[in-house]
């Protein structure tokens, strides 16, 4: 079930566990896109520096690649981004945003090339006017171009310290032996999906027994498929205590 009240957006799970999500507004997405415009700015300068080489052979032919480059850079530049760097961009990381899939699930590369060729229309007539006007009237914070995406633009607050002693059973972590494995963990699981494991760890004992079971289960085959753990540290580990190693690394020094 999800519901968008006061800029915030809460997702229930069916093993009734609710995150809230952020929403960012049109002022902080309209920052982060002039800090991105100012980066795309400086690749076409660049470009430009190259392409003018050509004018000494053909200055309409160099014309023409410029042309063809500042549509691919202004492009592209959003959509490598935000699918390398999970729905970030330099701007978008310099003031904590992220794009999200509305629905909680992971991020399509379609989904991000379809809100970034929608950029267009959000432009007009000028300075994201239309884009912005979106973005006040939808439920949700979402231009033109997330609602065709059905993609959703969130801050990411800073994370508070966590109490590791609330995670921690004074078992010895296994994982720990394997250092290039955890700095692994921490490269490729996001932010918002290790809040999602520190948070079930957290409110495990709220849980219903089989609901609990479940949600562990699918957060340590999640775990498993970034980073693959030898079994001489998994052995003997629950599902749950495999969580709780992993939010441990995630989340410790």
């Amino acid at each position: 079930m999800l519901e968008a009240r006061c800029r915030t957006l809460t997702i229930r799970t069916p093993e009734g566990i609710e995150f809230s999500l952020l929403l960012a507004g049109p002022l902080v997405r309209f920052l982060a896109w002039i800090l991105d415009a100012l980066c795309i700015q400086v690749l076409l300068w660049a470009v430009g520096m190259v392409l003018g080489l050509f004018r000494l052979l053909s200055a309409d032919v160099a014309s023409a690649l410029f042309i063809l480059g500042q549509f691919v850079v202004g492009i592209g530049y959003g959509i490598a981004l935000e699918w390398l760097w999970r729905g970030q961009t330099l701007g978008k990381r310099l003031l904590r945003l992220r794009v999200v899939d509305e629905q909680g699930l992971q991020l399509q590369f379609s989904q991000v090339v379809i809100r970034n060729l929608l950029r267009f229309v959000d432009k007009l007539p000028l300075f994201y006017v239309l884009g912005g006007v979106s973005c006040l009237l939808s439920d949700k914070a979402q231009r033109l171009g997330d609602l065709a995406a059905s993609t959703l633009v969130i801050r990411m607050p800073k994370t508070e310290e966590v109490d590791l002693d609330q995670i921690s059973t004074g078992k010895y972590n296994s994982f720990r032996d394997y250092p290039h494995l955890t700095a692994r963990l921490r490269q490729r699981v996001s932010p918002e999906e290790a809040d999602v494991a520190l948070r079930a760890v957290l409110r495990r004992e709220e849980l219903d027994p089989q609901a609990r079971v479940e949600l562990f289960s699918y957060l340590s085959d999640y775990l498993k498929s970034q980073v693959s753990f030898p079994d001489a540290a998994t052995e003997g580990l629950s599902q749950e205590q495999y969580v709780r190693n992993a939010v441990e690394i995630l989340y410790g020094t």
